[in-house]
């Protein structure tokens, strides 16, 4: 089961939102509530940001939305390989079959 900021991160990771509404609603939750958001954002690609993610909690408020448009973009890079190396014949991930999504059955 997913929660729902994970439903909205695959949401945008895969295209299925656009990233000006999720950064619409990035900016509408709580500072607690965005840095949860980016410690989520940055397990997925997370071979790519190990280093970064330590450094992650210090960041300014001001820096905030500009690393959510990076783990998103980051997020999709890595979700798109994930799905051609090893989802292109389908899989029951729940992130890949999002109500709706283009990984939702027909």
């Amino acid at each position: 089961m997913l929660y729902a900021h994970e439903v909205v991160l695959n949401e945008l990771a895969q295209g299925d939102a656009p990233l000006a509404d999720g950064v619409e609603w990035f900016e509408r939750l709580s500072e607690g509530d965005q840095r949860e958001v980016l410690r989520t954002l940055v397990s997925p690609p997370a071979v790519m940001l190990t280093k970064w993610r330590f450094g992650m909690a210090a960041l300014p408020v001001h820096e905030l939305t500009k690393s959510f448009r990076l783990l998103v973009a980051l997020f999709g890079v890595a979700d798109t390989r994930r799905r051609e190396l090893y989802c292109a014949g389908g899989c029951a991930h729940a992130w890949h079959n999002l109500p709706g999504g283009r990984g939702a059955a027909s």
